[in-house]
Parts: structure tokens; sequence; C-alpha cells
């Protein structure tokens, strides 16, 4: 190896480990937040406007196999409650219909804006890095399982993957919430005094 490749090489290791440990961590063990399987890179953090922002940023773009239909812009805590709903609830609830699971459909993740994009609203979880919105199921044939119109017609389905997600999310609202959820399952890891709020 020449001094020049041997030189960039030891430059670019001395950037990674200069970068608050997580880039260096990433590239070492293959794996996004310390988890195996979820799979994307660490971001810089980000900061404002206003109480908006995200410590421990990630771009998430796939999750155990599974593609995210766009990168998911989290924290490390939403992007491993995503990994566990993933294995735990969504896998086991779609099992081999259409073939298994292509790609989930992300509608939302970070974005700094009030809770269900009203004006004067408290600050939505979004904002923090700590939600996102999964409006529909790829499958592998080429169909899919949407929140808005398969909620009733997939019930069992449909149900099992919102019911799955809550403890392991601290919020968790689907079509029986709210006229804003009657498209997309929202979840964000806040935490609420009476434990997981789930509708």
């Amino acid at each position: 190896m020449s001094r020049a490749v041997l030189g960039v090489a030891l430059l670019a290791v001395t950037t990674l480990l200069n970068c608050g440990g997580r880039q260096a961590d990433y590239v070492s063990t293959g794996s996004l937040c310390g988890v195996r399987g979820l799979a994307g890179e660490p971001i810089p953090d980000v900061a404002g406007p206003g109480a908006c922002g995200i410590d421990n940023a990630v771009m998430v773009r796939a999750v155990s196999g599974i593609r995210l239909t766009s990168p998911a812009q989290v924290n490390c805590t939403t992007a491993r409650a995503l990994k566990s709903w993933v294995d735990n609830g969504i896998k086991p609830a779609v099992g081999r219909k259409g073939g298994g699971i292509e790609a989930l459909q992300v509608a939302a993740s970070y974005a700094c804006r009030g809770r269900n994009r009203q004006v004067g609203a408290k600050l939505s979880e979004h904002g923090k890095g700590n939600a996102v919105d999964i409006s529909a199921i790829l499958l592998r044939d080429g169909s899919k399982l949407t929140v808005q119109d398969d909620w009733r017609r997939e019930r069992k389905i449909m149900s099992r993957i919102h019911q799955s997600a809550c403890g392991t999310f601290g919020t968790v609202l689907g079509p029986n919430s709210d006229s804003f959820h009657q498209d997309h399952f929202h979840v964000d890891t806040a935490s609420h005094r009476g434990g997981p709020y789930c509708r």
C-alpha cells in the first residue's frame, strides 16, 4: 500500500473517530444505533428552529431487510422502536400474505410543525424526531395494505399491526383515534404519565 493511500485511510478513520463516535460505531459494527438490521446512516444533529430538533439523529432507509419508501429522519430511540415493531408486530401480522413485505410506505418523519399540522397547536413529536407515520405496507407480489382502504377490509391484520405498536411506542394513533389519522398509523416515543396512549 502506498504512503498516499495509507495516509488517506488514516485520515478517514481519524475523521470518523472525531465525529462523536456514532459514525465510527456504525462503520465498525455494521449497525445503526447499535442495532443490527437497521440500515441507514447517522446524520448531524438537527438544531431548531425554536424547540424543534433531533439529538442522535439518523436517517433510516431499511429495517430488517424491509425498505422504507422514504428515509425516516428520526432519533435513535425511535429507530430502535421501529425495528422492534417491524420484527415483533408488522412482520408476524402480515406473514406470507402477498409473498411477504417488500417495503413500508413512510408518510412522515421529522417535520417542525404543530400537532396534526394545526397552526398554534402544541409541537408535534415529529418536530423532535420522535415520530414516524406509516400509511401502507407494500407486498412482494405488487399489492399493498393501506391504512385507509384496509383498516376494515383486512381488519385482523391491520388491527394486529396497530395493537402491536402499543408499548413499544408511547403513542399509537390510527383510524379509530380521530379524523387526522384515517390514512396512516402515527407512532411516537413520547412518554405519558398514565402509560402508552393507543387509539
